[in-house]
C-alpha cells in the first residue's frame, strides 16, 4: 500500500500551541467585552439546512456555500432528465436532491433561524455573542480563508440607536485592549446609498449600485465605472455618483453636505424629520457625544461603505486598522427583516462581527502580543533526580491549588535540558530545589526573560508566580 502525503484544503489551517494560546488571548478579551455590555453566550450547529441558508447573502453570497452531499447514495433521486442541461438549469435541479445540508457561512443568519425558533422562551431586546467557525468556498489568499472563526454580537428585538452606538463602543474597547490603536470605524447607513441612488435619479434596483460600491476599495474608481456601465449606469450618472460619494469634512461636516446635495438633486425627504439615513447617523453621533466617547478621530463617515450582503437596512459597519496591508477586520450592520424570511417579520436587529483571523495577522505583524501570550506553563518545576520527584509532587499540587499553570518535568535529567524545554515552551520560570536549598527549606525561582534568580520559601515563590 502506497504511504499517502498528508495535507489539509486549501484555505484551512492546523493550530498549533503556540498560537492557539495567543487566539485564545484575543477570543478573551473580545468575550470580555461583550460580556460587559450584557450580551450572552451562544453556540448553533455547524450544518445548516440548505434552505435556511440561501438566499440571504446575494448571488455571490450563494456561489460561495459549502453544500454538504447527503449520505448514503446521493444520486439515487437524480434522472437522466435532470442532467440534461440544454436549458443551463441542471445543477439547480440536480442540488436539491444531492444536498440538503451546508456549512453555516456566517454566524447571522443561524442567529435570526435560532430567534425564530425559539421566540416563546427569549426575552425581548435579546442580546447575544457567538464564538464559532465559519466556512467560505472563496479563493484563499493573505487574510481570507475558507475555514474562520467569527465572533459576533447581535441584539434583536428594538430599533433603539443606543445599539448602533454601543457597537462603536465596543469596537473602540476591544481594538483598544488588544493594542491596536491606530484604526478607523467607518460607518454608513444604506438609506444614505439608497437617497444617492435617487439623486442619480434611478428606483428600484439599489442592490446593483450596493454591490458595485462595496468593491470600490478592492477594484479603484476606474473598475467600479467599469461595473455599472455594464449594468446599465450612463457616464454622467456615474460622475453624480463619485461626485456624492467624495464629500469631505468630518462626520458633521458630511452629513451636511450630503443633505444639501440631496435637497439640490431633488430627493424628496422620507419623513418630516428628513433623510432617514443622515437623520440616524445623526442620532448615533449625538449619543456617542453623551457617552463622551474619547475617539472620535477614529470614526469616520464614509458614504462609500455598502456592506455587500442584502440582508442589511440601516446603520452599516466596517472596521480597518490603518498601518497594517489588510482588509477589513470587523463589520456589520442593522438589519429589519432577517427573520421574516423564516416566518417572523418585522423583528429588527443590528450587530457585527470580528474576524480572530485577521486580527490574529495584524497583531502578529506588529509585535503586539504581550510576552507570554503564547505559553501554557508559567512555572516549570525542575527534576534532579527520583527523590526530589516525589518531594516536588505536593509543591506542584500547592502551585496549581494557587492557580499557577505548572508542570514538573517528567524524568530526572541535566538541568540544561530542562531549561532548554522551558524556553522551548515559552515558559518564563523555573523553581529549583537542590540538595542545599532542601535542606534549608527554601527555593530559587528563576526568570529565564531576565535571567534574575531569587531564593525564596514556598509561599514567596507562589506570592511571586501569581
Amino acid at each position: 500500500m502506497s504511504i499517502q502525503k498528508p495535507s489539509i484544503p486549501k484555505g484551512t489551517r492546523d493550530f498549533g500551541p503556540a498560537v492557539v494560546a495567543r487566539r485564545n488571548y484575543i477570543f478573551g478579551i473580545i468575550r470580555r467585552t461583550f460580556e460587559k455590555f450584557g450580551y450572552a453566550p451562544l453556540e448553533t450547529p455547524t450544518l445548516e439546512n440548505l434552505s435556511v441558508l440561501t438566499g440571504k447573502y446575494g448571488d455571490e453570497g450563494d456561489q460561495l456555500l459549502f453544500k454538504v452531499l447527503n449520505s448514503g447514495d446521493f444520486l439515487k433521486d437524480v434522472t437522466a432528465e435532470d442532467l440534461r442541461n440544454e436549458d443551463g438549469r441542471a445543477t439547480r435541479r440536480v442540488l436539491p436532491k444531492v444536498a440538503e445540508k451546508g456549512l453555516r457561512y456566517d454566524l447571522t443568519v443561524p442567529f435570526a433561524r435560532y430567534v425564530v425558533m425559539n421566540r416563546g422562551t427569549l426575552v425581548f431586546p435579546f442580546k447575544r455573542y457567538q464564538i464559532q467557525p465559519v466556512w467560505r468556498a472563496d479563493r484563499p489568499q493573505r487574510g481570507r480563508y475558507r475555514e474562520f472563526y467569527q465572533c459576533d454580537a447581535d441584539v434583536v428585538g428594538t430599533d433603539s440607536l443606543l445599539c448602533e452606538a454601543e457597537i462603536v463602543l465596543m469596537m473602540s474597547e476591544v481594538l483598544n485592549t488588544l493594542g491596536l490603536t491606530d484604526f478607523t470605524i467607518k460607518i454608513n447607513h444604506r438609506g444614505v446609498l439608497r437617497n444617492i441612488y435617487q439623486a442619480l435619479g434611478g428606483e428600484g434596483r439599489e442592490s446593483d449600485l450596493f454591490v458595485a460600491i462595496d468593491k470600490l476599495d478592492k477594484i479603484g474608481r476606474d473598475g467600479v465605472s467599469k461595473e455599472l456601465l455594464e449594468r446599465g449606469f450612463s457616464a454622467p450618472v456615474i460622475d453624480t455618483l463619485f461626485e456624492l460619494l467624495s464629500v469631505s469634512g468630518d462626520f458633521q461636516e458630511k452629513l451636511e453636505r450630503l443633505l444639501a446635495g440631496f435637497a439640490t438633486a431633488g430627493v424628496a425627504p422620507e419623513t418630516a424629520e428628513g433623510y432617514k439615513g443622515l437623520r440616524e447617523l445623526g442620532q448615533v453621533l449625538e449619543l456617542l457625544r453623551g457617552f463622551e466617547f474619547g475617539q472620535f478621530q477614529n470614526l469616520e463617515f464614509d458614504p462609500t461603505l455598502a456592506r455587500g450582503l442584502s440582508y442589511y437596512t440601516g446603520c452599516i459597519f466596517e472596521i480597518k486598522i490603518n498601518n497594517v496591508n489588510m482588509g477589513s477586520v470587523s463589520g456589520g450592520g442593522r438589519y429589519d427583516n432577517l427573520t421574516g424570511s423564516f416566518g417572523l417579520p418585522g423583528v429588527s436587529g443590528v450587530g457585527f462581527s470580528f474576524g480572530v483571523d485577521r486580527l490574529y495577522d495584524c497583531l502578529e505583524e506588529l509585535n503586539l502580543f504581550p510576552e507570554g501570550a503564547a505559553a501554557t506553563t508559567r512555572c516549570l518545576v525542575a527534576n534532579f533526580d527520583s527523590d526530589t520527584m516525589l518531594r516536588m509532587l505536593p509543591v506542584l499540587r500547592e502551585l496549581r491549588a494557587a492557580g499557577v499553570a505548572s508542570e514538573l518535568y517528567p524524568e530526572p535529567t541535566k538541568l540544561a535540558k530542562q531549561f532548554k524545554y522551558a524556553d522551548g515552551k515559552g515558559i518564563a520560570y523555573v523553581l529549583l530545589q537542590g540538595p542545599e536549598e532542601a535542606a534549608a527549606g527554601v527555593f530559587k525561582l528563576k526568570d529565564l526573560r531576565t535571567g534574575q534568580e531569587q531564593t525564596l520559601s514556598l509561599a514567596e515563590a507562589i506570592a511571586a508566580l501569581a
